[in-house]
């Protein structure tokens, strides 16, 4: 089964370890004001075991998503070649996009205030298809920057003509 989501011949790039780092931060915080904008009207108006039923499923959902969080981050991967990028991720689904370098019609690269102070950068590759976009977060923000470069030359060299 690896072998339908592995490049042709090509290693998979990984995602920065600062990503890794910034999803181990941010899975408690977002999850714990997921819990509490229930847990409020249960605190005010409900009987205290169904409070103490939302803390428990909140405790086991977080720890569930903090254990996943390194997994899921191994299985992000691009792969760049003489012609297409490749870009898989997933845990329980899988998904290989190939993006072919004359179809690329925009290359963004984005960091928000979190991910500047950790250091990293996502690429977005807008094409022509009707998936529209394919997204490689969690970059170290010179590896984002030498990417878009490359995918950017690459383009102009190979432009189909769309």
């Amino acid at each position: 089964m690896d072998d339908l989501f592995a490049p042709p011949g090509t290693p998979w790039q990984r995602l920065s370890p600062s990503y890794l780092k910034l999803k181990l931060l941010l899975i408690p915080i977002n999850w714990t004001l997921f819990f509490v904008v229930p847990g409020v009207p249960l605190f005010l108006f409900a009987p205290r075991w169904t409070l103490w039923i939302l803390l428990g499923v909140a405790v086991v959902w977080i720890a569930w998503r903090m254990l996943r969080a390194p997994r899921v981050f191994r299985r992000w991967g691009y792969a760049e070649r003489d012609e297409d990028v490749y870009v898989t991720s997933g845990l329980f689904s899988r998904s290989l996009q190939c993006v072919p370098y004359g179809r690329m019609q925009l290359v963004e690269v984005q960091s928000g205030p979190l991910e500047q102070r950790f250091g990293i950068s996502s690429v977005q590759m807008i094409t022509a298809s009707t998936a529209g976009t394919v997204n490689i977060p969690g970059l170290a923000s010179a590896d984002a920057a030498a990417l878009r470069d490359r995918l950017i030359a690459r383009g102009e060299q190979q432009q189909a003509g769309i």
